[in-house]
């Protein structure tokens, strides 16, 4: 049977594409006519092209199975029915997006230098000093334009009544931003139709972007900034994006080995033709594999000496290292104060009401409540490590309030909130899935923010769980400009 509107149901649930009274919201209502209209086959058949084209494209992600046979790779998982914003609001939110990254930055800055923020005593400084990405090495050096997240990742929900909240920023190597490209390419191989029937705003001048962005890095003033992307290898979970965004920026994928620091203290890359000197190194390396000289000296994917040249202001590394003191839970929730000590501004995006283990009132509150909590660890990511206390075991529960005693300066808690849903097809109709949204944000000379981002879906009936390590989807995002 076709898609029946009447018959779809999110109660008690906010829904981004239909009314709690069945009706397409502003600017869904081609979109919901097209699919209403479409018969079984015809949306088995959109469905089956969305797989071929997504084998063909050859999307994957990989998996680690933790069983011994180290990982796999599997299909990116693509829901056809897209998950829309219209412009007025996204306008607010991308305002607000640049708002909090500016402050961000801002605050790592500080943290590096002054530390004013720390004196002032806005955030306490024994979270920073405690914090596991905090790192005195780079205290006072200063990247270009004071920014050291060059690409974040923020993650949004919007709660039942409609409340869009910024749920965390992924500030260190935020990934999925190939699949928010990918699932657009999709989407206009299954539905080209409607890409003539609505003004959705474009996001494929993205890698132009980064690389203008990264660019705007370079400590040499010169004309064409060598870039390179920096990669663990093919083992790991997001090499499809590295290898994605270094062919879509035409820069060089490159390996820690493919790397050298001379005794001037400047990268070079080793080619065929010799050493060239680099500029700017867009890196997916965690910190602490780098350089095996100054932080794990058993990493075999950094560049020895690679933290030497960035502290003499030879390479710019983006992110640069460091910048996850803010990329931790327990500081989001002081990103509000943060936000109005730099910029004497409220917030524009809200976070989620939040809980500081490290403090004894709300640390009592979280685990007299902890059935009704999220409970989530400082620096873990992924939606690994935390507890979903409505639909833990008591066992379960039990041994978190243990581990939140044990060491309260890694725990924060927010009552779990209804994410809200869009339509997503099961079985050929429509049933209600809970979803995110993961915008991205270039920071540089100048700053950008993506019109629309990666959606994330649990495409698991009941689940909030939208990773797609644990089952989740995605879905293409539109940010359309309606009359």
């Amino acid at each position: 049977m076709p898609i029946d509107w009447s018959e779809y149901e999110a109660a008690g649930i906010w829904d981004e594409l239909v009314t709690d009274r069945g009706r397409p919201r502003s600017g869904a209502t081609s979109l919901c006519r097209m699919l209403s209209r479409l018969s079984d086959d015809e949306l088995a058949a959109r469905k089956t092209a969305a797989e071929v084209a997504i084998r063909t494209m050859g999307i994957t992600f990989t998996v680690y199975t933790g069983e011994g046979s180290g990982s796999i790779d599997r299909e990116w998982p693509f829901d056809i029915i897209p998950r829309m914003v219209v412009k007025s609001e996204w306008d607010v939110i991308a305002k607000g997006l640049k708002q909090r990254v500016n402050a961000l930055n801002r605050f790592i800055d500080d943290v590096y230098h002054e530390q004013r923020i720390l004196d002032d005593r806005v955030v306490p400084r024994e979270l920073i000093v405690k914090s596991k990405d905090f790192r005195p090495e780079c205290m006072g050096v200063s990247p270009a334009h004071g920014v050291w997240s060059h690409v974040c990742g923020t993650d949004l929900v919007r709660d039942a009544d409609g409340t869009v909240y910024v749920l965390e920023d992924n500030l260190r190597v935020p990934s999925g931003v190939s699949y928010m490209l990918e699932n657009r390419e999709v989407m206009k191989r299954v539905f080209p139709e409607l890409f003539e029937d609505y003004r959705i705003l474009p996001i494929d001048d993205y890698a132009d972007q980064l690389l203008r962005t990264l660019r705007s890095l370079s400590p040499r003033k010169v004309k064409s900034p060598e870039v390179v992307v920096l990669t663990p290898g093919i083992y790991n979970s997001a090499y499809f994006e590295h290898a994605y965004l270094a062919q879509a920026m035409a820069c060089e994928l490159v390996e820690g080995s493919d790397l050298v620091v001379g005794k001037d203290d400047c990268v070079y890359m080793r080619t065929i033709e010799g050493l060239i000197r680099v500029d700017v190194i867009y890196r997916r390396i965690d910190d602490l594999f780098l350089d095996p000289e100054l932080f794990r000296p058993d990493s075999m994917i950094g560049v020895p000496g690679l933290m030497r040249a960035w502290r003499a202001g030879n390479v710019a590394l983006a992110n640069a290292p460091g910048c996850g003191v803010a990329d931790d839970k327990v500081i989001y929730t002081y990103v509000p104060e943060i936000i109005r000590y730099y910029t004497g501004e409220d917030p524009i995006l809200p976070n989620v009401p939040s809980y500081r283990c490290v403090d004894k009132e709300a640390r009592d509150y979280v685990i007299d409540n902890i059935d009704k909590m999220v409970v989530k660890p400082a620096n873990e990511s992924g939606g690994y490590g935390m507890l979903i206390g409505p639909k833990a075991t008591k066992a379960e529960r039990e041994k978190f309030a243990r581990q939140i005693l044990a060491n309260p300066r890694n725990y924060m808690a927010q009552p779990m909130l209804i994410l809200s849903s869009a339509p997503t097809l099961v079985n050929n109709h429509a049933e209600p899935r809970h979803l995110d949204l993961r915008p991205f944000i270039l920071s540089g000379a100048a700053t950008y923010v993506t019109t629309g981002g990666l959606t994330r879906v649990a495409m698991r009936k009941g689940s909030t769980v939208v990773n797609s390590s644990q089952g989740g989807g995605s879905k293409d995002t539109w940010v359309v400009d309606v009359e």
